[in-house]
């Protein structure tokens, strides 16, 4: 089988000792996400714990909306890319930059809706830090809340930028006919990468949105 059609590295042995250490490679960074984002929590959880009526007041000024059309988007979005391991497993190239392409679309959606919140919070003061003029929440607790939702919020944004680029990069490589049923693991690492930037959301949407 030519390397044409079916890329591996020489040092790995064979292809699929280097799928293998790829997933692993992936496994190992995603396990270091998680324990970013789970910092935060707990962060969130020990705030919350001492400002609970405080900021169950702050999350009625969030777009709950709107964040639910968000999280459709985003779990919508990873059938679509799940769709693209399965098609680029069969040699499908079109059909895999295709769902690719569609998710994508849903990933820019969901960030033009959060750009548009943050507009809104900007526009009512409900900023973080020294920047928080809200009246109707105590500068204290609010100003506490606000600081943890963007944080989240920002951080999980800036990860759905890396994910859409990495997801662009992925169809711009089914397209050219780098990925084939043989030889698909970028598509299937780049999926978990996606994959877990929405289960991100599936937390954060209940603990600042959801709020009771």
């Amino acid at each position: 089988m030519s390397t044409e059609t079916s890329p591996w590295e020489e040092h790995f042995g064979s292809r699929e000792n280097q799928s293998k250490a790829a997933q692993l490679g992936m496994w190992i960074f995603l396990g270091s996400e998680v324990l970013l984002f789970t910092n935060l929590f707990v962060g969130y959880a020990v705030y919350r714990y001492y400002y609970p009526e405080v900021f169950v007041e702050a999350s009625k000024h969030l777009a709950t909306g709107w964040a639910t059309v968000q999280t459709v988007l985003l779990v919508t979005s990873s059938l679509f890319v799940a769709l693209a391991v399965h098609y680029i497993r069969q040699g499908r190239q079109f059909l895999t930059a295709l769902v690719l392409l569609v998710a994508m679309g849903m990933g820019v959606g969901f960030l033009g809706i959060k750009g548009w919140e943050y507009w809104k919070h900007w526009t009512e003061g409900a900023l973080p830090g020294e920047f928080y003029r809200l009246e109707d929440l105590p500068v204290q607790g609010g100003s506490l809340f606000f600081t943890l939702y963007f944080l989240l919020t920002g951080l999980h944004a800036v990860h759905m930028l890396v994910a859409l680029g990495l997801l662009g990069w992925l169809v711009w490589g089914a397209v050219s006919g780098k990925y084939t049923a043989e030889y698909h693991i970028p598509v299937e690492v780049g999926g978990l990468y996606w994959h877990l930037v929405d289960v991100f959301w599936l937390f954060i949407y209940p603990l600042l949105y959801l709020v009771e």
